[in-house]
């Protein structure tokens, strides 16, 4: 604690005093609007839906339009935080969600709530690089591995603050509106708390104000470190930033240092991290859940809050020993986890009624007719088999008999009667309910631990500093639109082909997922950035790596390899 060189990463004199804490903490508070938004949706779309009378596709564009309006603003943010800067952004996006807070509190109306939702999925989008890139850029390189994570861990408690209260407000009438009014209070802290926080020194370098980048340097760093190791740490920024200014925008799709098959590993892994499900078992985990068992809208909120509570837990322990143990290793077993658990849902919706039962309706929404038909609530006619299977849900009401009724059709009306309140009285078996419930944690901790931080982790490290920016904000933008096409297509997917055959798929990705780490994301434990990017600047680094390995076995077989 009172070494005096500056680099030793310790202590005051790093720099790491109260004001760099507060700025990294207020400027997390992003992260944790983004993870309320991601955890709540899944017990208010419960609600919204009977309240409403949503259909699938208003359930789905309800959902999605949170990721259209993310897709939307991370096409354009780029501009905005180089033109007016970091802190600049987290006070506009802030303000944003405070205004898309008020359009879904105060509307009624499936429009008001989308446009609300797009809004607010416009402000976190942006405020989520705009708040990396600002807690990157004011701590000192001893710190800012561990402050730039405390986004990552205000996200997973965002998350659990959105499941819990979802449930603390699903037997509230109208609890959807306190659901979605509880993030007003930290939107507008953040707002007023970011006025009296300085800017970005590397923004005000940028910019070419020498002259107060110094001065905020000076004061996040305090006295201890020296006006010396201030100046060091400016010309040190003056040098990435002369390092950037050397790649454009277009160096991306080049062959030159590999940078093409680099972009390309980066947008394959965040796509499969969307095709695995995550988004999906997250954003409809309390619908899920509905339907295999908790049956109440309270009991399936609950359950699903227990998912907050492991992505915690989840993420936690990654951010601890992720420079110990290494990404790759953490995606691995993230990745043959995931596999397991997904195929163990699949198993169990595919063994419960889940399959032929409608996810986009509440089991109250469907009116019945005396022969076992209904209509559900766009007015489409459902079969028998489409009824929920369960006889707390279940409303049949049977027409008069008429003196012109044949004797056989009564009959048989009443053996489907009869037939349909047996099968009703089966209900879902009680461990398929707890399987599921289990499966769904597992499935929630390894992506926790795997996917939610460490691929993030990658992709500051396979992408050189000077173009690492215009790397992370194409892929983030791809990533956005990956979530957006998953979520749009669940709730219709899981009607046209069942849900179980949806998760199957879900664990065939993740499969894939681990094969694809282990062949062409690079071993980054112990290695400096610019070894990194040394190997990853070799062209068909991937050939190079298995050549000796094929030309033993070659030798072993009796063949010369060329």
């Amino acid at each position: 604690m009172t070494s005096s060189d500056p680099r030793s990463g310790r202590g005051t004199r790093t720099g790491c005093g109260g004001l760099l804490v507060l700025a990294a903490l207020v400027a997390s508070v992003s992260g944790l609007l983004l993870g309320y938004e991601m955890g709540l949706i899944s017990g208010a779309v419960l609600q919204l839906r009977d309240a409403l009378s949503l259909s699938c596709r208003s359930q789905e564009l309800l959902v999605s339009s949170f990721l259209l309006g993310a897709l939307l603003l991370s096409l354009a943010g780029g501009a905005i935080l180089d033109r007016w800067g970091r802190k600049f952004a987290i006070v506009l996006t802030a303000v944003l969600v405070a205004a898309g807070t008020l359009v879904r509190v105060c509307g009624s109306s499936l429009p008001a709530l989308v446009l609300g939702r797009t809004v607010v999925g416009m402000a976190v989008a942006l405020s989520g690089t705009a708040s990396c890139l600002y807690i990157a850029e004011v701590a000192p390189q001893a710190w800012r591995g561990r402050l730039v994570c405390l986004y990552e861990l205000m996200v997973v408690l965002g998350v659990l603050l959105g499941f819990g209260l979802s449930w603390g407000f699903s037997g509230v009438t109208d609890g959807w509106r306190y659901t979605f009014a509880a993030a007003l209070p930290p939107a507008v802290t953040q707002a007023v708390a970011m006025h009296f926080l300085p800017q970005s020194p590397r923004f005000l370098l940028l910019r070419g104000r020498e002259k107060e980048a110094r001065a905020v340097l000076t004061r996040l760093r305090g006295p201890s470190p020296g006006a010396a190791a201030v100046d060091e740490e400016l010309r040190a920024i003056q040098a990435a930033l002369n390092a950037e200014r050397q790649h454009g925008f277009l160096d991306l799709f080049r062959c030159h240092d590999n940078m093409r098959q680099r972009l390309l590993v980066g947008v394959v892994l965040v796509f499969l991290q969307q095709m695995t499900g995550q988004p999906n078992l997250l954003s409809y985990a309390s619908t899920v859940l509905h339907h295999m068992g908790f049956h109440s809208d309270q009991a399936a909120t609950l359950a699903s809050t227990g998912l907050g509570v492991v992505k915690v837990g989840g993420t936690i322990p990654a951010i601890l020993l992720v420079d110990r143990v290494g990404s790759k290793a953490f995606l691995c077993v993230g990745a043959a986890v995931m596999t397991f658990s997904l195929t163990a849902l699949g198993m169990a919706t595919m063994q419960s009624h889940t399959q032929v039962v409608s996810l986009c309706q509440s089991p109250a929404g469907l009116n019945h007719t005396p022969w076992g038909r209904g209509e559900n609530q766009a007015g489409k006619p459902v079969g028998l088999y489409q009824l929920k299977l369960n006889h707390t849900h279940l409303r049949m009401n049977p027409a008069p008999r008429t003196e012109t009724s044949d004797t056989q059709v009564n009959g048989n009306r009443s053996l489907l009667e009869d037939i349909f309140v047996d099968v009703a009285h089966e209900g879902v078996a009680p461990s398929l309910k707890w399987i599921s419930l289990v499966s769904l944690l597992v499935y929630v901790a390894a992506f926790s631990f795997s996917l939610g931080p460490m691929v993030y982790v990658v992709l500051s490290e396979i992408f050189p500093t000077g173009i690492r920016g215009k790397a992370v904000s194409v892929v983030s933008a791809f990533n956005w639109a990956t979530n957006l096409l998953v979520s749009v297509t669940f709730l219709t997917l899981s009607e046209t082909v069942g849900l179980s055959t949806v998760i199957f798929s879900y664990a065939a990705m993740s499969f894939v997922l681990l094969m694809f780490v282990l062949l062409c994301i690079p071993e980054t434990k112990g290695r400096s950035l610019e070894q990194i990017s040394k190997d990853l600047a070799i062209r068909n680094h991937l050939l190079k790596r298995w050549r000796p390995k094929v030309d033993e076995h070659l030798e072993a077989k009796g063949f010369r390899p060329a």
